[in-house]
């Protein structure tokens, strides 16, 4: 159980208005002064861009399908001791998780984990004392979670306002702490990966005021604000480990390749290595003196053209392939490491040519949700039978495999939760790992050793 101040964001479905309302709340929050620590339940990787943006802070994904309780409680308490609150943003409806007969992967557990109290968002465009009804079920129905306070969201005039504040105060329920109209907020920027991650185009400074200005005008903000404490450290006084002088791991980081778990990086920078970001868009060359390569996963589909054109880059990245060095590619990474990609309007562009595959775009989603791999051979990540899990989000697929006859092997057995069969996936040869599955190392620290150690035994 956490002793630091928070506040947990649920929604009672997905398209609420969580992310709207969460990052209002936390720029008007900073407003006063406060220090506001975003975190995001679940897996998604672009939720906390905006957040990130609205606060100043990093944040970190809260997920308790890939982690534990207990890795769960030290990020928190880790990124929180210096923060006057921390705001959790909620994923899909509360209860809603990895498993339909339990809080597992969903709001609910981490609330209930770190004892965080609930704001509920609720559509109360069409109601009136059904929302009482709505507020109570989600109270009662599952033991240890606090809800403190209801906000709604879409509600149609100041009369419709007063008619739900008295059906949850004529219920004895949470008190409605915001009421927002319909259009306050103006609709954030979609892709078909959900949101489209935040920089200035898709979410401007001016767009992030608006929202902190509807909260301000439609919720309670001195209310919320009682929730803050005191921070129990100072300001960027969390302890870090100094890189080790020699194993430098190479990072892709650009438009294409953004896909990361911050706490990921964090691992591998506490565990010593140091972290040389790079850009296979526009740097023509890898990184020097570097021990490890990492390509996450993001849009290369958006920037395949120019990433295709960069050739001496790409030849790099196959060459460092080819000498031993050790590469570690999720979804988007495996996608540059195959030998083509076809875009949506079947131009076939060159990729690195390590892997034998070609990957193509698909105008759907090909797959989405929470994996559990387990490693078919001693490998980057440590000895076969080694477990570690993910999530997988993409709508490229592999349409040509040729790598059974270049003696690529499957680097693990993948156990995908919206299946009952266990399948072999990703690739693995000599010191190279590629696949679609985006891992989270940073709860396995076993594993992340056993990285770090190939890595260092190659240099």
């Amino acid at each position: 159980m956490s002793g630091s101040a928070g506040l947990v964001i649920a929604g009672t479905s997905s398209g609420v208005g969580k992310t709207s309302l969460t990052l209002g709340l936390a720029r008007a929050l900073t407003r006063r002064s406060l220090r506001v620590q975003p975190y995001k339940v679940g897996p998604d990787f672009l939720d906390p861009t905006y957040l990130a943006r609205a606060t100043g802070r990093t944040c970190y994904n809260l997920d308790g399908w890939m982690t534990d309780r207990e890795y769960v409680e030290y990020l928190f308490d880790r990124h929180t001791d210096d923060a006057n609150l921390a705001l959790i943003e909620g994923v899909m409806g509360m209860f809603d998780g990895a498993d339909p007969a339990s809080l597992a992967g969903s709001t609910a557990e981490i609330a209930a984990w770190l004892d965080v109290p609930v704001l509920l968002i609720v559509d109360a465009h069409g109601l009136s004392r059904s929302l009482a009804a709505i507020v109570k079920g989600f109270a009662e129905f599952e033991p240890g979670i606090r809800i403190v306070g209801v906000l709604a969201n879409r509600i149609g005039s100041p009369r419709h306002r007063t008619w739900l504040a008295d059906a949850l105060e004529g219920a004895s329920l949470p008190p409605l702490l915001g009421a927002v109209p319909r259009d306050a907020f103006t609709p954030l920027e979609s892709r078909y990966l959900g949101l489209a991650t935040a920089d200035e185009d898709s979410l401007s400074e001016a767009r992030i005021e608006q929202l902190a200005d509807a909260c301000e005008q439609h919720v309670d903000m001195e209310r919320i604000a009682l929730f803050a404490s005191a921070p129990t450290s100072e300001a960027g006084s969390s302890s870090s480990t100094p890189g080790k002088p020699g194993l430098r791991i190479a990072v892709a980081h650009d438009a294409a390749f953004h896909f990361t778990y911050p706490d990921n990086l964090e691992a591998l920078t506490m565990q010593g290595a140091e972290l040389v970001r790079f850009s296979p868009l526009t740097d023509e060359q890898l990184p020097s003196r570097i021990h490890g390569l990492y390509l996450p996963g993001g849009y290369p589909e958006l920037h395949a053209k120019t990433l295709s054109s960069n050739r001496s880059l790409l030849a790099d990245i196959r060459h460092f392939a080819e000498s031993g060095g050790c590469i570690h590619a999720e979804c988007g990474g495996l996608m540059a490491l195959g030998g083509e990609f076809i875009t949506v309007d079947g131009s076939r562009l060159p990729m690195a040519g390590v892997l034998p595959i070609v990957t193509k775009m698909r105008d759907r989603r090909k797959m989405l949700g929470y994996v559990e791999v387990t490693l078919r051979q001693d490998s980057l990540w440590g000895p076969a039978g080694s477990v570690i899990r993910g999530h997988e989000f993409h709508y490229s697929e592999i349409v040509e495999d040729h790598t059974a006859a270049a003696a690529w092997r499957p680097a693990y057995d993948a156990r995908r939760r919206r299946r009952d069969a266990v399948e072999p996936a990703g690739y693995y040869k000599g010191n190279t790992v590629a696949g679609y599955v985006h891992l989270h190392w940073a709860s396995r620290p076993d594993m992340l050793e056993h990285f770090l150690a190939h890595c260092e035994r190659q240099s």
